[in-house]
């Protein structure tokens, strides 16, 4: 499972770089990416489960990965609308993780000591962000309309 998600990662980066480049409009891309490296960072600095290296990495990679949408959420909030192809892979990016917390509760209930605060925090703030796209993924595109901000 880990060689197909790496390989249709690397697929999906591929059709960025290559066959999907001229669809990309630079003007529009204004959000500023490097102050959601820099907070993962600190976040993985200050609240690791152990100071190891890898520990640390792996913070960051939780802590990333949870604000990792949120170019994604701006874009779509700058524009107003996106294509229902797009706004049906954010769901299921969103719906993905939604389906972690049920998995983390079940694990909880369901096995002995089983704790992870950064996974679960990041978790719960990473669903939030979706909060307001979901709520307009309902009420507008499971209904056969675009999706757009209401005004």
């Amino acid at each position: 499972m880990k060689a197909f998600f790496l390989a249709s990662a690397g697929y999906i980066v591929y059709l960025m770089r290559a066959p999907l480049k001229a669809s990309y409009d630079k003007a529009l891309d204004s959000f500023r990416v490097e102050f959601l490296l820099a907070g993962a960072a600190v976040f993985a600095l200050v609240f690791p489960h152990k100071y190891t290296v890898l520990e640390i990495l792996w913070s960051f990679s939780i802590y990333l990965e949870a604000v990792a949408i949120m170019p994604q959420l701006f874009q779509m909030t700058r524009t107003g609308e996106a294509d229902n192809i797009t706004s049906h892979y954010v769901f299921a990016l969103g719906g993905y993780r939604a389906l972690y917390i049920v998995n983390w509760i079940y694990r909880f209930y369901s096995e002995d000591d089983y704790v992870d605060y950064i996974a679960w925090v990041a978790g719960v703030v990473q669903t939030a962000l979706f909060g307001d796209f979901f709520y307009i993924y309902f009420t507008r595109v499971l209904k056969g309309k675009t999706f757009k901000l209401p005004v």
